[in-house]
């Protein structure tokens, strides 16, 4: 096919005839005609509702007498829509197509089929809506929804085939819209579907489909212009951030999902990073205090930041830092709460200059490069995680190792006397337990199948489709009930590792008096480090969020979002509560998990596609509320939740971050036959020696950082987020010394 590219096909979808003759859109606010025939559509309600067929001539023949009847001629509806009566080859037809990326993408989910018949007196239209994704032949391999245009041969130019079918293919090129079809359960929902869809398009302009592009605005050189911009922009949205997340369909069962999910997501990591900076500093902070300040920051930060969808909380990297400022804090023999606040207070100072100066507009640079390998590291620092709680269970209950044979085993009878091991053992070691161990794997790994199991459940044939997106849904929540149900009472004679919490609490507030010179200038460096690791993960966090794939409607708010995050650390470092900032994979399961998507076949490949995201505050708000809340359920029930389950959410929250990254797709290359590689756009455009190269420069990558990021000497993992930052550049002046320019676009664009 040859179509003329012009300025406008990078950002509109246009409409081919017979998938070789480019035709335009219809404007509703100008051609009155189009409007007409959707209402006459409307009234005269000639829908069939999924047809199970899937042979092509039974498909239009049952479609056609259930919306019309027995009397029309199908026999001559066929000769006038087929070339010829041996090929099924459709004559004139529509659909959809857009330009991505340098290269021309049908859409292959629905199709206009025109037809004059002889016979006919006035014109006809009807809706089709398939029961199951049917092959028309060429560039219509996924069809859901067809449009039979049909009318008398001497119908006039404005009211014949090609224009009455052009009005409704311009319905149809909206991906919402489809998505939407397809959820209407009755023809009079279907029909006002498509009527809501037609007023859109008579009271305000096309609303094309654009190919998004990473953009950071800035309205002129002035102080804090970032930020004015973000409130301006988003401000606008601010109400309906909260009603997108109750009205719509399907939005109630969603949003009520997304907050378990993330309750479940979040406080969980939380409790084990408390616990571990609780080791850290000796109980100075603990995991009481990491759930305040999860509940604080994460309330703020959906209240009032610019992209809600984004979730914060505290890291192991941060624990990190926790760890060395104790130790320095030590060393220097100064408070440390105060140096605590003194790291903090600097961090945010630096981090709200780099909101007020726009600095966050150098993310531009940052392509999938960065971003992908960024999420890649964090599987791997959630897998060792995960990993290093089974060799620590190895290692102190599995006979061989650490743990004394010649202790007897407790016999616990409840819950409460399992949960602290006696102080003798602090002498002798542990008894060995290799049921433990065992229970240990089986805990962690049924949390992870059955999260996995649920999550791809939609995508199989059993029970209704309801009931197959409630359970993908609540895919997470489930796995950690059920297998805590399992390890705290179905094998509750077995001794199982779980949260520790301490008794007291109270509230310090930093006093910076006791803090010498020397202290500051210390606190002044590592908070100018912690501030580039702040900077990195919190607008990479972001950009994951905002990438094209989302197909978000609002915008971003970068830098008020980097504004609103150094001020809450501020406050969280005076009060001896720990740091926190946007978060992987969190950020994008949040986006994804209040999405509606749609699985096409593009180029040979299925491909699922986001047409819909809730973009909502309301799943941000109510978690965190629960999260503080959760302060009640300390000990129970929260102690009923086993470790290795935890390990279970970390290996799914893993495994989940590898969806959609093509680094990873790229690397699995290198153990695919070439004959089945997958005929997407960066395999069509670019030379495989090149696909190669640029995943091995990304291996490397990948490999300097997580030698930084798990070194085990601390002020080494201090230069970490140093190492991130210098992804960018390396990305632009020394990758394109291995690769031409115009592969490194098809490689590392947004497609």
């Amino acid at each position: 096919m040859v179509v003329k590219r012009d300025s406008h096909s990078k950002n509109t979808p246009f409409l081919v005839r017979n998938s070789c003759e480019r035709i335009p859109v219809k404007s509703f606010n100008e051609e009155i005609r189009a409007a007409n025939d959707v209402k006459n559509f409307v009234t005269d309600a000639r829908v069939a509702l999924d047809v199970a067929e899937t042979d092509i001539s039974k498909i239009l023949e049952i479609s056609l007498i259930k919306t019309i009847g027995p009397n029309i001629d199908v026999s001559e509806f066929f000769s006038m829509v087929r070339l010829s009566d041996d090929v099924y080859q459709l004559k004139d037809t529509i659909s959809g197509m857009s330009y991505q990326a340098g290269n021309y993408v049908h859409d292959q989910s629905w199709l206009v089929i025109m037809a004059c018949l002889p016979s006919l007196r006035e014109r006809v239209t009807v809706m089709v809506r398939l029961m199951f994704p049917v092959n028309f032949g060429d560039n219509a391999h996924d069809i859901r929804f067809l449009v039979l245009v049909m009318t008398p041969i001497d119908e006039k130019i404005t009211k014949n085939a090609f224009e009455t079918g052009r009005s409704f293919a311009t319905l149809f090129v909206k991906p919402e819209f489809r998505n939407d079809l397809l959820t209407a359960s009755t023809v009079q929902e279907f029909l006002s579907i498509v009527e809501r869809r037609r007023d859109e398009l008579v009271h305000g302009s096309f609303d094309s489909i654009k190919n998004h592009e990473l953009t950071f605005t800035q309205s002129g050189c002035y102080f804090a212009a970032g930020i004015r911009e973000n409130i301006a922009r988003r401000i606008k949205f601010y109400s309906s951030d909260f009603v997108d997340g109750l009205v719509g369909k399907n939005t109630l069962q969603k949003t009520l999902a997304t907050i378990l999910f993330l309750y479940f997501a979040c406080i969980l990591p939380c409790i084990a990073f408390g616990v571990l900076v609780d080791k850290a500093t000796g109980g100075l902070l603990d995991a009481r205090r990491a759930i305040i300040g999860q509940a604080i920051g994460g309330l703020f930060f959906a209240l009032f930041s610019g992209q809600p969808l984004v979730i914060i909380a505290t890291t192991a990297p941060l624990c990190l830092f926790t760890k060395v400022v104790f130790g320095i804090a030590r060393d220097f023999n100064v408070d440390f709460y105060a140096m605590f606040a003194c790291v903090g207070l600097w961090n945010s100072l630096f981090v709200i200059l780099y909101s007020l100066l726009d600095v966050s507009v150098l993310m531009k640079w940052c392509t999938r490069n960065t971003e992908e390998i960024f999420a890649i590291f964090i599987f791997f620092a959630f897998t060792v995680d995960s990993m290093k709680d089974v060799v620590a269970n190895f290692q102190n209950f599995y006979p061989g190792n650490g743990c004394n044979s010649s202790i007897v085993p407790l016999q616990t009878d409840t819950l409460e006397s399992s949960l602290h091991m006696p102080d003798t053992f602090d002498l002798m070691g542990f008894p060995c337990k290799p049921e433990s161990c065992i229970l240990f794997i089986l805990l962690m790994l049924g949390t992870l199948w059955l999260a996995l199991k649920l999550f791809n459940f939609n995508q199989t044939p059993y029970l209704s489709t309801f009931n197959r997106n409630l359970l993908s849904d609540y895919a997470l929540p489930i796995a950690v009930l059920v297998f805590s149900f399992v390890g705290s009472f179905l094998f509750q004679a077995i001794e199982t590792e779980r949260f520790q919490f301490r008794d007291g609490f109270t509230f310090h507030f930093a006093s910076l008096e006791s803090l010498t010179p020397q202290a500051i200038g210390i606190g002044a460096a590592l908070g100018f480090t912690l501030s580039l690791l702040f900077f990195m993960d919190q607008n990479i966090s972001a950009a994951l969020v905002n990438t094209p794939y989302n197909n978000l409607k609002k915008g971003s708010g970068y830098h008020l979002d980097l504004f609103i995050v150094g001020v809450l650390n501020g406050f969280t470092a005076m009060l001896g509560l720990p740091w926190m900032h946007g978060i992987l994979p969190h950020s994008p399961l949040h986006a994804r998990s209040l999405a509606d998507i749609e699985e096409r076949v593009e180029d040979g490949c299925v491909k699922q596609v986001i047409v819909r995201i809730r973009e909502t505050r309301i799943t941000g708000i109510v978690a965190h509320v629960l999260i503080g809340l959760s302060l009640y359920l300390i000990p129970y029930p929260l102690s009923y939740i086993p470790v290795p389950v935890l390990d279970g959410l970390f290996l799914y929250c893993a495994i989940a971050s590898l969806r959609g990254n093509s680094f990873f797709e790229r690397f699995c290359l290198f153990f695919t036959q070439q004959r089945s590689y997958p005929p997407n756009h960066y395999i069509r455009r670019c030379p495989q020696r090149a696909v190669h190269t640029f995943t091995v420069t990304q291996i490397i990558q990948l490999a300097i950082i997580c030698a930084f990021g798990f070194w085990n000497y601390p002020y080494v993992q201090m230069a970490f987020p140093v190492v991130i930052a210098l992804l960018i550049p390396i990305r632009h002046f020394v990758i394109p010394c291995f690769i031409p320019k115009d592969y490194l676009e098809a490689l590392d664009g947004y497609h």
